[in-house]
Parts: C-alpha cells; sequence; structure tokens
C-alpha cells in the first residue's frame, strides 16, 4: 500500500500494514478487532472519536513512506 486516502476502509489498511493499527490506537479507537470498525472508514471512525481526518491520514501516510 503506497497512500491511504479518508475513503478507505480500516479493514483494508490493516490488512496491508498491521503496523498502521497504532495510529487508529492513538486516536482512542480501541476496537479494531470488531467487524463493525474494521468496515468504517477513516473519515467515519474520525467523525466517531472526534478527531482530524487530515491530521490522520497525513502521520499514516509518513510512516507508509518511511518503509
Amino acid at each position: 500500500m503506497k497512500e491511504v486516502t479518508k475513503d478507505m476502509l480500516i479493514g483494508d489498511i490493516l490488512d496491508a500494514d498491521r503496523g498502521t493499527a497504532v495510529f487508529f490506537f492513538e486516536m482512542g479507537m480501541h476496537c479494531l478487532g470488531c467487524p463493525a470498525s474494521r468496515g468504517e472508514t477513516v473519515e467515519e471512525a474520525c467523525m466517531v472519536h472526534g478527531v482530524d481526518p487530515d491530521t490522520l491520514i497525513q502521520s499514516i501516510n509518513e510512516y507508509l513512506a518511511s518503509k
């Protein structure tokens, strides 16, 4: 996976790179194993947790680019 976008499903991101889980944990999303959370988009999860999706996307993409 080269880059993450707001409309991507969290499950797809985690399947592509398990190292991204830490970014979701840091935003307070501790239910990554739940089927419902895996089916949410990044933007939906950010709305529920009160997190700026652009900031999260930037952090994940910086991580992916550094690999």
